[in-house]
């Protein structure tokens, strides 16, 4: 084991040159669970180096796909290492050079990444005041580091730069516990919002996807694909060399399933149970009892960049340029495509347009890889808008019920939660009540692979949040409809029924700030909350919405959001994922639904299938809830899973109707104010 560990040592040393070199070891948990092992492989080490310039490059496996994380782990590394910003350069997502990562999803790489990334800047920087003390001949107490220069308090003149310290070749340290990071209070770089470091390249066209690279005598593939998923060729005719004049014939597999029809199958082949919580008996009676059941359709991810792979297969080696979250798993699986180990792959991943979990998979690296394989030549396949559509793997639709009720003082006797097909993100009830069960049915289902007859007729994946999408709708609007059962003003029922103080203080922060108004609903003003906990953040949100009740339109009048995620590294950054999240759930909202006949795909562009536009997005106030008592946790998710449960809060208080299923269109708020003048 000592001797693997030790030639990648020295394979690294090659690849990043000389100067100093820091490893440090994965968590054994994160490395575990990525792995699904009890341990983590030794092979798996982040590094970084200093060079005798004195610039530092620090090699992440994550990618960013508009995130900022170029950006907010350069300033991770910056304040750990006390260097300037300027000097950092960042290699993202090169299975050849950065250490082994399960991919960019989850809201992670701040949280999970970033404590092992802040270590092994933080050794480096130890490592540096001890070589400094031996050359200039001090007790490494009396040395200081500002900007990359080591220096003797009270005596400046007596210094050295990290870049003459780096001359000292062969200089390798390994990092075996984690030093000590540095507070909130001490930071100089975290906390602050410079420039994105790949803005310029990125509004001047400079920054390159994997559409545009390009290498010499390369050729471009179109791949011929089934009009349904798990439709079969049974004859082709390629006598035409040309992609629209081949002659194919396929048997389609009878399906009745469709936008429609989906709900009723999902329960009734959803069959593996799992028991997120249980208390006391939450099958007994209840003084009020309110139940509901929720849906919501697949939903595309639509990200701009559709996905592109350029691959060069020569020699029994392969290098892939390729548009993914996933730049290690996509190198394995490319390389059992071809035949190969993993070690003859390199996966390179240049800037993503875009990703929201869409970019989890990878086939169209798998389909480039292949057909240089064949022709012996570098080959990139490009898909069509179209093809993003039939090969996503959408968010899944799901079903939740609930059967909730209230004791005669109006506070919460009874929770029992059941969901089919999102999982259970999301899910886990934080509001106090003594009788409790939670219960996810079907679990959530990424099914790339179609042919296998699984629960959905095509193929499912993560969508930015996955499952506390549908959850959080599901449980924030019934909160809001026991609330109006109980005829209490929401935001009080919800504080009556928390004990979680960090969730209270971020309520009571939303709410200072959107200025809410006490009243039990529905009160006709339009206003509505959701709260959710995600990626280890604190999510309030309040929306303020105005209903046409004549055509069932609805404009969202502005949205305020507080969220915890502890000490922020970036607060622009922060507020921009925030917004982005929010705006994203607009559509989530609103219009995002697949239509599908079977395993046909009807939704081919955005002719049909709607995002949401600019004239859609409101004011929108995003407060950072104040928090240095833990680490940072996640920003990209967590605020877009409040957006659907806010809204349908905010439609029920401007008129009375409880919308129960997503997308809000029109015609469902229509039909549910229609429904509620029958109940009156």
């Amino acid at each position: 084991m000592t001797q693997l560990i030790e030639t990648n040592r020295r394979e690294l040393m090659q690849l990043v040159g000389g100067g100093v070199v820091i490893f440090f070891g994965l968590n054994p948990e994160i490395a575990a669970l990525a792995q699904n092992r009890p341990r983590y492989p030794s092979d798996f080490h982040a590094y970084l180096s200093i060079g005798a310039n004195g610039r530092v490059s620090v090699f992440s496996g994550k990618i960013d796909m508009g995130q900022g994380v170029y950006t907010s782990q350069a300033q991770m590394a910056a304040e750990e290492l006390g260097v300037d910003l300027s000097s950092i350069d960042i290699i993202l997502g090169d299975t050849d050079k950065c250490p082994w990562d399960m991919g960019t999803f989850g809201s992670l790489t701040t949280r999970m990444f970033g404590p092992y990334l802040r270590a092994a800047c933080a050794k480096a920087r130890a490592v540096m005041v001890q070589l400094a003390a031996k050359r200039l001949g001090v007790d490494a107490a009396k040395l200081e580091v500002k900007d990359g220069v080591v220096s003797v308090t009270g005596d400046p003149s007596r210094k050295v730069t990290y870049g003459e310290l780096s001359q000292e070749a062969g200089i390798a340290q390994a990092v075996d516990d984690a030093p000590q990071l540095r507070t909130p209070a001490e930071f100089t770089v975290m906390g602050r919002s410079p420039e994105r470091l790949d803005g310029v390249a990125k509004v001047t066209g400079g920054a390159k996807y994997a559409a545009d690279m390009r290498l010499p005598g390369m050729l471009y593939a179109r791949v011929l694909r089934a009009p349904a998923h798990g439709a079969v060729l049974s004859h082709i005719d390629m006598a035409a060399a040309a992609h629209d004049k081949i002659v194919a014939e396929w048997q389609r597999k009878p399906s009745t399933l469709d936008q429609e029809t989906i709900f009723a199958h999902l329960v009734d082949n959803a069959k593996d149970v799992h028991e997120v919580q249980t208390k006391g008996d939450a099958s007994g009676a209840a003084a009020q009892s309110f139940d509901a059941v929720y849906h919501k359709g697949y939903v595309a991810h639509a990200a701009m960049e559709p996905h592109a792979a350029l691959a060069d297969v020569k020699d029994h080696h392969a290098t892939v340029w390729v548009s993914t979250q996933t730049p290690f798993p996509a190198r394995d699986n490319i390389a059992k495509a071809l035949g190969f180990e993993p070690k003859r792959v390199r996966v390179i991943t240049p800037f993503l347009g875009g990703g929201f979990g869409g970019k989890s998979p990878h086939l169209q690296a798998i389909e480039a890889a292949r057909l240089s394989q064949v022709t012996g030549k570098p080959v990139q396949v490009a898909w069509t808008r179209g093809e993003e559509f039939f090969n996503d793997t959408f968010d899944p639709a799901a079903v939740a019920k609930i059967r909730a009720g209230l004791d005669k003082s109006g506070r919460l006797s009874h929770w029992d939660y059941a969901v089919f097909a999102a999982g259970q993100r999301g899910a886990t009830f934080f509001y106090d009540v003594p009788n409790l069960r939670v219960r996810s049915i079907g679990g959530l289902a990424f099914e790339g692979d179609t042919t296998k007859g699984g629960l959905h007729p095509f193929g499912t994946g993560p969508w930015r949040g996955p499952g506390a999408n549908m959850n959080v709708f599901a449980i924030e609007s019934q909160i809001d409809a026991l609330a109006a059962v109980a005829k209490a003003d929401p935001l009080a029922f919800r504080m009556q029924h928390l004990s979680d103080q960090r969730m209270k203080t971020v309520l009571q922060e939303c709410a200072d700030a959107f200025g809410w108004r006490g009243g039990a609903g529905p009160s006709g003003r339009g206003v509505g909350m959701a709260l959710s906990i995600d990626a280890g953040s604190y999510v309030a949100t309040m929306v303020e919405a105005k209903v046409d009740q004549s055509s069932g339109a609805v404009r969202i009048v502005r949205i305020v959001s507080a969220i915890d995620m502890g000490p922020v590294v970036n607060p622009e950054g922060a507020r921009m994922q925030c917004e982005g999240g929010l705006t994203m759930g607009l559509g989530y909202t609103f219009a995002e639904e697949l239509r599908f006949k079977g395993g046909e795909i009807l939704d081919a562009n955005f002719d049909s299938y709607k995002l949401p536009r600019f004239s859609w997005v409101p004011p929108i106030k995003i407060v950072l809830v104040k928090n240095d008592t833990i680490a940072p946790q996640g920003g990209g998710e967590p605020s877009t899973t409040t957006t659907r449960g806010a809204i349908a809060n905010a439609v029920f208080d401007a008129t009375g109707a409880r919308i129960a299923r997503l997308p809000m269109t029109r015609e469902r708020v229509l039909a549910a104010i229609a429904d509620k003048g029958k109940k009156a």
